[in-house]
């Protein structure tokens, strides 16, 4: 990951990291890896996380009604 810092505007060099950091879930998935997760619950987690994938999915391919 790179961020472009242009005429010593850190400030939005920041928020750009922040924007990008958030949209990759890197601190979803450090929080995550912090302690152990029994393989019940990740097999819940990644049930849900992929339900809700599916879900995004749909309403991106469903048409929109007028």
């Amino acid at each position: 990951m790179i961020i472009a810092v242009h005429n010593n505007d850190i400030e939005r060099a920041l928020r750009d990291l922040k924007r990008m950091v958030q949209r990759e879930g890197l601190m979803r998935e450090l929080k995550r890896r912090t302690a152990y997760e029994k393989p019940s619950i990740k097999k819940k987690r990644k049930s849900l996380e992929a339900e809700r994938r599916r879900r995004k999915a749909l309403r991106r391919k469903r048409p929109e009604r007028d």
